[in-house]
Order: C-alpha cells, then sequence, then structure tokens
C-alpha cells in the first residue's frame, strides 16, 4: 500500500526527515511513537504532500505509484486520507456542507453523525467552538465519508476526555475495517504520543521516530512498554 524509500524532507532549510524507510502492506495499521518535534507529523505532511514539505531525496510509493512530486488533490483522489492533530476552525462553512463535499459514497451523514453522537453539531460551523473530542470526531468522520484507502490519523487520542476516546476508538476500527479479516483492504499509519490509542485498536507494527530518524521497530505495545519504562531516549540505543 504504502512505500518510503531513503526520504529526506525539509522546511525553509532545516532538515525534519532524515532517511526515513518505511513499508505498510495492505490490510495493516502501523503505529509511529516519538517525542513532541521529532518528526511524527512532518511525516504525514509530506506524504500527503503539502508543498512546505521540500523531498530533497527518496521516493514515496502508493500501491505502486511513485507520488513523490504528486500534488495533494491527486493523492486524495487516489485514497489517501489524512486527519489532523489540531484541524482549522472556518468560521461562515457548516460541518454538514463539508460533509458532504467529503461523501464519496451517498452515506446518510445523519445516520453516521448520529452513530456517533454528533448529530448536534451538523449545523454549527466547522471547528468552532468545538472541544477537543468534538473536532477529533469530526475529522474521524469526514474521513468515513471519504473513505480513503490509507489512513493516516495524527494523534487522535490528545485532547479527548475517556469517553469520547472509546467513541473515536469505534470509529478507527470501523474506518480501518478491523472488522474484516481476510478481506481488509483499508491500511493505517498512526502517530501516538501517549500510546492511549493502542487500548482501543489492534495495531500490527510500531515504529520510533527521534530526531528526524527511525531507530526502533517492533510489536507496538512493546515499544510503548519500553517508552513508558526508560523514556524516548533510550530508544536511540536500541537496535530493533
Amino acid at each position: 500500500m504504502l512505500e518510503i524509500n531513503d526520504l529526506w524532507v525539509d522546511i525553509n532549510g532545516d532538515q525534519v526527515l532524515k532517511g526515513v524507510d518505511l513499508t505498510i502492506p495492505r490490510g495493516e495499521t502501523h503505529v509511529l511513537f516519538g517525542k513532541n518535534g521529532s518528526g511524527k507529523s512532518s511525516l504525514l505532511m509530506t506524504i500527503m504532500g503539502f508543498r512546505r514539505y521540500k523531498v530533497r531525496q527518496g521516493r514515496i510509493s502508493f500501491k505502486g505509484e511513485d507520488i513523490t512530486q504528486m500534488p495533494i488533490d491527486e493523492r486524495a483522489k487516489m485514497g489517501i486520507g489524512l486527519a489532523f492533530q489540531r484541524p482549522p476552525s472556518i468560521k461562515g462553512v457548516k460541518t454538514r456542507d463539508v460533509f458532504d463535499i467529503c461523501n464519496s459514497n451517498s452515506v446518510s451523514c445523519e445516520d453516521l453523525a448520529d452513530k456517533f453522537e454528533f448529530s448536534e453539531l451538523l449545523e454549527r460551523e466547522l471547528n468552532v467552538g468545538f472541544s477537543g473530542g468534538e473536532m477529533k470526531k469530526s475529522e474521524l468522520l469526514q474521513l468515513l465519508l471519504q473513505d480513503p484507502e490509507l489512513v493516516m490519523l495524527d494523534e487522535p487520542e490528545s485532547g479527548v476526555d475517556l469517553e469520547n476516546l472509546k467513541i473515536l476508538g469505534k470509529a478507527i476500527n470501523k474506518l480501518l475495517q478491523k472488522y474484516l479479516w481476510r478481506t481488509r483492504a483499508k491500511s493505517g499509519l498512526v502517530i501516538s504520543h501517549l500510546g492511549f490509542i493502542l487500548n482501543y485498536i489492534e495495531a500490527d507494527a510500531g515504529y520510533v521516530l527521534m530526531d528526524g530518524r527511525i531507530h526502533c521497530r517492533g510489536n507496538p505495545r512493546e515499544l510503548f512498554k519500553g517508552i513508558q519504562r526508560h523514556g524516548y531516549q533510550e530508544c536511540v540505543k536500541c537496535q530493533r
């Protein structure tokens, strides 16, 4: 589904990614851990194609096609979707209208919003006055309507209370087709700083990103236990 080879990226001349290699097979969900400022969000933004993230070396392939220089809109049409950690608030634009634009399969927005306790926010301006949990719900429901093949989530548990985290976990599992086994077609790349999301979704592999480089790879729960015990700095010495 996604293959990244020797990816070097900078923003305004500052290197943020330094030789990243990453492969996500179809149907698998991978989790990326790391301290704030380690390059996690920069990786997602680069995969999505934001222009301020300049690829200086390396290659990004999606479904076997080189997308390294492809514009954002074409990547989205190919099936890449991103939920932001801090999505913008847009006055004058109703949430319902954005949902209608995202709706690729004529799904009932009302039914979907009702299922995830979001109905009362449909007529509100997008993210204006929303809590952290409400913003994250809005992002995930937009992705459910968009129906991407590669789902990228930037710290979905950040700023969300326990009650809403359960609802978000339910939405993520639906988005990533965790109810399927052999026929699962969706892949995911999830950024987590605190690791709480592992209580709500099953992940197939984990990585630790430090100073723009991947230092550890392995079982995501084992990696997170190691981070809890020894901190991120110990990952620099890790040979996995």
